[in-house]
């Protein structure tokens, strides 16, 4: 690197170039999708922590989800808002890498979380009998603290192969975070080391984990295939159903962004899968959970009641 290069100390989030009258529009339909995001997620920890009905593994796990959902929201939301308010504020180089930390922690500990919720499922209809071993309390701690330390040290991997590249300008991200392949682009220096390592993280959390979960719910179906009562079918399988719905979008949105559209600007595109996978993945996770599950909505009822009746 030349002797005549500045280092870039902050950035500028290019988030959505749209015109003033539309970014106030998004300003106000995202500050209320943010709102139900916390609200929603708020709502699910509250439940799980106060229902005793409700201290089981299944929604053990379901709270982690809940604040994975509300860390994603928290980390990326809220800089994208003040962007759509006002003219573009600069953020630090710290304070860009953190985010990129953040980040890449959550969807990796998301990732994990939804195996390991799957394999709740599988253990509860495939072996019922031994379900209180091989889900106790103890091997649900275990899976829980696996998954956050995993999902931390595979984005601590890429943030310190982040951090020694130089970045001497363009200064503009052209996201509404620092999304770590729009970082790499500013970088001036070779990032093919950055690049593969990236690729392969993606592939590592997205083709393992997807490939479990794939195979613990053929397991299920072949189990559910072998209950001859169609009313027993349809129980077992609605304790599935929510946890297939959040799988599906997550895993969903993730291809689609990783593998890459085909038609018009990938980079805009990828840009508005991410607004998707950061903000209203959150917010509909809660909403799935309360929608198709009779113990939240039951669980709700009765503290709702309780407030009444106090």
């Amino acid at each position: 690197m030349g002797e005549n290069q500045t280092s870039v100390t902050e950035f500028l989030l290019l988030g959505f170039p749209l015109s003033p009258g539309t970014q106030m529009l998004l300003f106000g339909l995202f500050s209320l999708f943010y709102a139900f995001t916390l609200l929603g997620n708020g709502v699910i920890l509250g439940l799980v922590w106060l229902d005793s009905r409700l201290h089981t593994p299944m929604y053990f796990f379901l709270s982690h989800l809940a604040v994975v959902d509300m860390s994603y929201a928290c980390n990326t939301v809220p800089q994208m808002l003040v962007n759509l308010l006002s003219p573009a504020k600069p953020i630090s180089f710290a304070g860009c890498v953190t985010q990129t930390f953040l980040f890449l922690s959550f969807a990796h500990t998301e990732c994990l979380l939804l195996v390991v919720m799957s394999y709740d499922r599988y253990v509860a209809i495939c072996h019922p009998l031994r379900y209180a071993v091989l889900v106790s309390w103890r091997v649900c701690i275990n899976l829980a603290v696996a998954s956050w330390t995993l999902g931390v040290l595979l984005a601590l991997a890429h943030t310190v192969l982040l951090l020694p590249l130089p970045f001497c300008g363009p200064q503009k991200v052209n996201h509404f975070f620092c999304e770590i392949t729009a970082l790499l682009k500013l970088a001036c220096a070779d990032t093919h080391i950055n690049e593969i390592v990236v690729l392969a993280g993606a592939a590592s959390v997205l083709v393992g984990p997807l490939s479990s979960i794939v195979a613990s719910y053929v397991h299920i179906l072949c189990a559910i295939l072998k209950i001859r009562s169609g009313a027993g079918r349809q129980k077992v399988f609605s304790t599935c159903s929510s946890h297939l719905c959040v799988v599906g979008l997550f895993y969903g949105t993730a291809i689609v962004m990783y593998v890459g559209p085909r038609h018009g600007d990938p980079t805009e595109q990828k840009k508005y899968l991410l607004l998707f996978h950061s903000l209203f993945n959150p917010m509909l996770n809660p909403l799935i959970y309360s929608l198709r599950n009779r113990d939240v909505k039951a669980a709700l009822k009765r503290v709702l009641d309780k407030e009444r009746s106090a």
